[in-house]
Parts: structure tokens; sequence; C-alpha cells
């Protein structure tokens, strides 16, 4: 198969920092106020904010959890999860963490068998991009934008829908999230003749916290 793009394949990637944990009791619920000042909007933060007293909280934190070692009651749960649709809800999810000390974890849509992007040995803040997972392809132009959230799985669908010969030289696991498949590199079968995934990036979009002033 030809590579999508002659092997270029662009992708909205949300780059997201960890910040220091507050120890006082009160941080979560000043974390919480602060993401409802930022989006102004109560009906539109009740979509997108998770915690463990919401009805929905364990089937969100579950829904891609492929590892049952994290699964057990035991395993550290986020205080809040947040679910942005929208690239201002992650903006205002980072700075709130920030003015509050709060830690992040970022998980990408995909199955993370280490847990790395939903379990933490402190309190954290979960901040999930399984709604940030559009896929535009342009067969006519060999190209096409990926959000995070998307998994290497629903790229090669969409990918063949709109077309019999091209493809990306992504990994074999259908279940990977493109955000972590993408920035750890990317290996797959396609790699000796079109190298990895990341090497067919030619465009990305960061999200810049500093463009969100919190008052």
């Amino acid at each position: 198969m030809k590579p999508v793009g002659s092997s270029v394949f662009p992708f909205a990637f949300a780059l997201l920092l960890s910040f220091p944990w507050a120890t006082a009791a009160h941080t979560h619920e000043n974390f919480l106020q602060c993401l409802t000042l930022s989006f102004g909007n109560s009906s539109s933060i009740s979509e997108v904010i998770y915690t463990p007293s919401n009805s929905s909280y364990s089937s969100v934190l579950q829904f891609s959890i492929q590892n049952p070692r994290f699964s057990t009651p035991a395993t550290p749960k986020p205080l809040v999860i947040v679910t942005p649709s929208h690239v201002s809800h992650i903006q205002a999810a980072v700075n709130c963490s920030r003015t509050h000390g709060m830690q992040v974890r970022v998980r990408s849509g995909g199955h993370d068998y280490e847990g790395l992007s939903y379990v933490s040995d402190v309190p954290f803040v979960l901040i999930d991009l399984i709604d940030l997972r559009s896929i535009s392809v342009d067969a006519n132009n060999s190209m096409a934008w990926v959000q995070s959230g998307a998994t290497i799985g629903e790229v090669y669908y969409r990918i063949a829908e709109k077309s019999r010969t091209l493809g990306f030289p992504g990994g074999i696991a259908t279940t990977l999230g493109i955000g972590g498949h993408f920035s750890g590199g990317g290996y797959g079968t396609m790699l000796r003749k079109y190298g990895r995934a990341s090497d067919n990036i030619i465009d990305a979009q960061l999200v810049d916290v500093a463009q969100l002033t919190l008052t």
C-alpha cells in the first residue's frame, strides 16, 4: 500500500504538562470552581467534567482500560476526569491544574497497558481526549488530519473508506491511541520502507495554555 501523503500524515496533538500537587484538602473544590468560572456555561461543564460522585464516572474511567491490573478497587483513581470537546477546555483544565497545584495525566483514547496515562501515586486530574477524535482524509492529496483521541484502527478504517490503495505506516495494535502512538515514534510493519508513524507527520496543532488567562 502507498502511504497517505507519500509518507506524510498530520494530526492534532495536545501538549499538556504536569504540575506539582498541593496537599491542601480544598484543592479539589478550588479546581472545580476554577473550571466552572473558565467555562462560564454551567451546562457545558456538566458535559465534560466527571467526579466520583457522578454516576458516569466509573464507565468513563474504565472505557479504554484493557489491563485488568488497573481496574481494581486499590488502583489510584483521578479526583476529576475532564473530557474536553474543545481546545479551550484543555486550556482551562491545564491552567486550573497549574493554578491550584494539581497533577495531570493525559489519555488519548488508547489502551495504554502500562497505565501511565491514567494512574498516579499522588492525587491527580485525568484529561481524557476521547471526544477529540475526528479524522478527515483527503485522498486526492494523500493527506489526512487526525485528532489525538482517535485510535490507529479508526485511522486505518477512515483511510480505507476513501481509497483502496492508500495506507499509513502505523502499528498493528488497532486500539492504540494516536496521541500516544505518534509521540512514542510509532513502530509498525511498514517501518523499513516508510519509516515510523512520526516520520510521516508534516504538521501538528499544539495547545498553547498561555492563550487563556484565568482571573
